[in-house]
């Protein structure tokens, strides 16, 4: 009892308002674009759209998002912990009323094509996987999730010998294939794919920054020219330390600094210009914390 005590302490306001907004964003991009048009959103999201389909009238799209996600976000209580958990239950809860509101009480006819793209199916799933994404990344980016799959998937790829994203993608490629099945079409399945691809690059963009850092590894010789001027020039901290070659059997320093995309060249050319026979490596850089 007392952990679990400690553990609502860590809950913190500003990221029930961003998951608030993301809940809110994605239901505007599925109820708006993709549903009008019957495409198909991923994981639970796109199974409840089926099911709507399939059901009377009084279960919604709403209905079924709560009905499906909370048992699964329950189910990985242990596996994800508490504070997941209730992010992720606020988050799918807000989705569900946005929906609600959209689909049922806002004066918005979503009853036969999208409000704002019409039955272009393309616009449609463009628009709706992008903003759609963007909700999801956000839930994410701070602490919760859009969608039970990946609650599953955590809990059960690694029993299966698969990665988190391959039991997603498989779950959704039986999925699409089933809609298709049932719609006895297969451009519909075929365009929500699309919307997957446009929301998954949207995802990485929100949970991974558009703009990447890059961190650069130098392996040199002459370390203290090298940092001296990289100092001067980028105004960043360095650190190094030392580090033996293998092959050469000598003692050299390893330097790694965050660089963004625009200096890379720059940096190539002040590290050479020091140690024209240092060893860089540049890797990206998702975020980068520090305290200012």
């Amino acid at each position: 009892m007392k952990k679990f005590i400690e553990e609502l302490r860590m809950l913190r306001l500003s990221n029930f308002l961003m998951l608030t907004v993301a809940g809110l964003v994605n239901a505007f991009g599925v109820t708006i674009f993709i549903a009008p048009v019957m495409l198909y959103d991923s994981g639970i999201s796109g199974t409840s759209i089926l099911l709507s389909q399939l059901t009377p009238t009084q279960f919604t799209l709403s209905l079924f998002l709560i009905i499906l996600n909370m048992p699964l976000f329950l189910f990985g209580l242990k596996k994800q912990g508490t504070i997941f958990t209730i992010y992720a239950a606020y988050t799918v809860t807000v989705y569900s009323i946005g929906a609600w509101l959209i689909t049922d009480v806002l004066p918005i006819d979503v009853s036969m094509a999208s409000p704002l793209a019409g039955n272009d199916l393309l616009l449609c799933a463009l628009f709706g996987g992008i903003i759609s994404g963007m909700g999801s990344g956000l839930s994410i980016r701070y602490g919760g999730a859009m969608d039970g799959i990946e609650v599953l998937a955590v809990i059960f790829a690694k029993k299966l010998g698969i990665t988190v994203g391959t039991f997603v993608m498989v779950y959704n490629t039986l999925l699409y294939v089933l809609c298709g099945f049932v719609v006895n079409s297969w451009i519909l399945p075929l365009y929500s794919i699309v919307t997957y691809a446009a929301a998954l690059k949207t995802i990485d963009f929100i949970v991974e920054g558009i703009d990447r850092s890059k961190a650069a590894l130098i392996i040199t010789e002459h370390p203290e020219g090298i940092c001296k001027k990289l100092s001067d020039i980028f105004e960043c901290g360095i650190t190094t330390y030392n580090v033996k070659g293998y092959y050469s059997d000598t003692e050299k320093t390893a330097v790694y600094i965050i660089v963004n995309r625009f200096q890379i060249g720059k940096m190539n050319a002040i590290v050479h210009s020091e140690d024209p026979l240092a060893y860089i490596t540049i890797t990206e850089v998702a975020d980068v914390f520090k305290n200012n």
